[in-house]
Formats: C-alpha cells, structure tokens, sequence
C-alpha cells in the first residue's frame, strides 16, 4: 500500500537529524521526550525521520490496556522484526518477564554505529507497570548512553509526557524536550495549494493535523472539503476530533461537560457553570474552577485568555484550544449525526450556517500569534512587541480584538489596539471609528493616534480607513507570511 505523501516539518527533521549527527560525532546516545496532541502526526514525523536516516532502528508502540507481559512480549517481537539485529537470531526466543530484562535484550542488539529506539506511546507503558520509568533509567544510565543510540519517547498525554521528565521522576535531565505543534498556516497552504485565505481556512478546519490534511484534495477550499465530507460520517474530519474527545473523555463526566459548554460558545466562568451544570442549578465554582484548571493547565485542551492592559482585568475567557476539536463541538458533531442517518446536504447547511461566527472567533488567536512573530523578526511597526493579546470590560462594551505590549498579564507599555474583521466586507469608516473609541478605554493605551491602531481584514479596507494613515493593515496574505520569515 503506498504511503501518504508526507507533509512539511522541515525544521522537526531537521531537529532530530541535529540529534543523530552528534551521535555520530561523538559516539554516545541522545534521548528525546517528544509530546503532541493526538493526530498531530508525531509517529509520522518519527517513521519519515527513520526512513530518511537509513540507520538500523526499531520502532515499538504501546498498546492501551496491555498488561506488562503482554506490552514486553510485543516489545520483543518488534525488535526480531525490526533493523536493529543484524541477525533475528540474536533476540530471545523467549520473551522477558520485566522490563530490566527486556533492556538489557535491547541493549545487547545494539550496533557500534548509530541506530535509534522509538518507544511510542509512552504514557500507556508506565500506566501498565509502576516500575517502568524507573527501569528505563537505569537501562539508559548503565546499558545505553554511553551507546550510538537514539532514544525517542513519544507521547500525546501532555501531561504525563511532561511528567516523565520532571525533576522529581527518574527520567529527570536525560532527554531533551519536543513539543510537536500542529502544521502552521503557511505549511498547511503549501500542503494544499491554497492561496492565503483559503490557506487560513483549511487550517482552521483541520487544526493543521496532517491526519485531516492527507485526506483534503489538492486545491480545494475548506467549505468544498466540508461539503464533500458531509457524504461520508467515516471521514477524518468527523474522525479525528471524535477520536481525540473519546481518548481525553471516555466518560461524559464533568469535565467533558465543562469542555462542550466551552464548545458550544461560553467563554465566561459564569455562563460555562449554567451551562455545564444540572437540572439542581449551575456548576459550583468550588467545582467548576478547579476542572477549568485542568483542562487548561494539564489536558491543554482549553486556552484561557485575560484581558490584556496596563492594568489587572477580568473575567478570564475561555475557549477551545485546537480549532478542529472547537469546530466539532460547534458544527461538525451535528453534521456527522445527520451524515450518518443519510442527511449531507442538511449536514452541510449546518457548517454553512454556523461559519462565518465560528470562522470570525476562530481566526482570532490565530492572527495574534502572527502579528507576535512578526514582531520578533523587527519589521513590525511597534517592534518592542512581546506579547499580543485582547481587551474587555466586564461588560464587553467594548472588546478590542488586539492588543500589543511588552509584556502579559499586566503591560508595562500598551503599543497598539487593533480590530480583527475576517467577513466579505471591508473593513471600513464606521469600523475604524469603533476601534478609536474603543481603544481610549484600555489602560495603558491612552490618547494614542491612528498610527498606534492595527486593522487585520479578510476583505481588506475602504479608502476612507486607508487615507488614515492606520499604522497597519493586514490582509490573509501578510498573516500567512509570518510563518514564512
């Protein structure tokens, strides 16, 4: 079966063939935790890493749910399978009975030259034994360091990955850490043959997740995608999230309550806590804050935002962090149920009617962190930028998309207030009119002129905005080419 093309993660190789070339060079070993979102293509990028290093290897996932002998025994087969022997007689016949036992094994197949171990799905091994974090210690420190080797330790509980090398656990300052994010917008356009907007689209859609990526047809925006996939409740646009909801969520407990209300457009402690809670009245914050704080600080599929100024502000605002998962508790989730009872073109109206408001929120972080990389390379009308981030009152009357300062939560100087407006129209008089009004309100920012406002467009602006002199106007264009500096 042929494989799927592999897509972009030029800087990830290239992370990683670093790591192989000091192996080379100085003749010891080298881990690496590697951590991701589920379906961020971490065993893809390890598998092309592998195939492209033509060096012996041996690449072995967990499986959930495996007791340790059935997890050592599988270990062991990989290994009689894999590259790594020079002769498939040289692994034991006979499985390990413990892990200590299985490392050595794997230790005495190792060759002079370098090679590379990839332990896939890490978290799953130490949630089977209690003693594997410790054994895979000593077999480094005593058995395989001080080989040509590679150690590569994957796993999508951020969690727990960040756990394994924490101070006070085993692993402690013996592999380096790798946090692979999703494909970015410029990677994502040139995957897919997207201009700009179109790019910005597919990848609020896919969450830049090259597991929805390889199933997209060159060329295709992200609404003709939509309306395709809606004939299939199979594909991996449904797939994916669902797949990632169950696997953080198997239970629909409090916490996954919590997230849906967050899904379905809450964003403050107080509507999240009517929403997620019961029939008995709204969640109590004794419960509900700390869940927020877990799914925020642990799973990572929440993002909290504040109020960015010169000045402490509230309420936090909460939201989705992966945009696929948020448009499938938003649109797609719905779509699915009526693409399986044979409704596509009822699914399709569904997306269809819930984009522009999805699409208009979803862009948001998106555009922040390009103007925040913009900045960073110098060629950024305020270039002391650390940090872009919103602003709102407790009221919301008014809420400034974006704000830039040199630092968060509390600016010590506010540089500029924008307006982010990703519809068919352009962004015009009356708008820019809201934005300086707005903007007078945000501590820190002060009796700033039009040269200290920004305006990001999907539609670009009226002559009256750009006559102005707006100290900058973003299209699609510019918020793609952040990622391409």
């Amino acid at each position: 079966m042929p494989t799927a093309p592999f897509v972009g993660r030029h800087a990830e190789l290239a992370v990683l063939e670093k790591r192989l070339e000091r192996i080379r060079a100085q003749g010891a070993g080298a881990a690496v935790a590697i951590r991701g979102r589920r379906q961020v293509g971490k065993s893809r990028l390890v598998q092309e890493f592998c195939d492209r290093a033509q060096r012996p290897y041996v690449f072995f996932t967990a499986t959930k749910g495996a007791s340790p002998l059935e997890g050592i025994a599988d270990f062991t087969a990989e290994l009689r399978e894999s590259s790594l022997p020079s002769d498939p007689e040289l692994v034991p016949t006979a499985a390990p009975t413990n892990w200590p036992d299985a490392f050595r094994a794997l230790a005495a197949l190792l060759p002079d030259t370098p090679s590379i171990v990839v332990l896939d799905e890490l978290p799953w091994l130490a949630e089977q034994d209690p003693v594997f974090d410790g054994a895979l210690q000593t077999a480094w420190d005593r058995l395989l360091s001080g080989r040509p080797v590679l150690l590569l330790l994957l796993g999508s509980d951020l969690h727990m990955m960040e756990r394994f090398t924490a101070y006070d656990r085993p692993f402690y300052g013996r592999a380096d850490a790798f946090v692979l994010g999703p494909l970015n917008p410029a990677e994502t356009g040139s995957a897919l043959g997207l201009e700009a907007a179109d790019a910005i689209d597919a990848h609020l859609v896919s969450g830049g997740l090259p597991g929805i990526l390889r199933a997209w047809p060159h060329g295709t925006p992200a609404l003709d995608f939509i309306k395709s996939e809606c004939a299939d409740p199979a594909s991996p646009l449904f797939g994916v999230p669902e797949a990632a909801l169950l696997a953080e969520f198997p239970a629909p407990d409090q916490a996954r309550r919590v997230l849906e209300a967050v899904g379905s457009g809450d964003r403050t402690h107080a509507n999240i806590a009517a929403t997620a809670g019961s029939q008995s009245g709204a969640l109590p914050s004794g419960i509900l804050s700390p869940l927020l704080r877990r799914l925020t600080e642990e799973k990572r599929v929440l993002a909290s935002d504040v109020p960015l100024s010169a000045k402490p502000g509230k309420p936090a605002l909460y939201r989705v962090a992966d945009s696929n998962l948020r448009l499938y508790l938003a649109a797609t989730r719905s779509a699915q149920e009526l693409s399986r009872r044979g409704r596509p073109e009822g699914a399709y109206r569904v997306v269809e009617r819930r984009w522009a408001a999805w699409r208009g929120r979803a862009v948001e972080p998106l555009i922040r962190e390009a103007l925040e990389l913009a900045a960073a390379t110098g060629d950024f009308p305020w270039p002391d930028t650390e940090v872009v981030g919103g602003w709102w009152n407790r009221r919301f009357a008014p809420e400034i998309d974006l704000v830039g300062a040199d630092r968060a939560p509390v600016a010590g100087t506010v540089f500029f207030a924008g307006s982010v407006k990703w519809l068919t129209t352009p962004f015009g008089r009356q708008d820019l009119n809201a934005l300086a009004h707005g903007a007078t309100e945000i501590p820190g920012f002060g009796t700033k002129t039009a040269a200290d406002l920004a305006v990001v467009s999907l539609s670009g602006t009226t002559p009256a905005v750009t006559a102005d002199a707006v100290g900058l106007v973003w299209g699609p264009r510019e918020v793609v080419s952040a990622w391409e500096s």
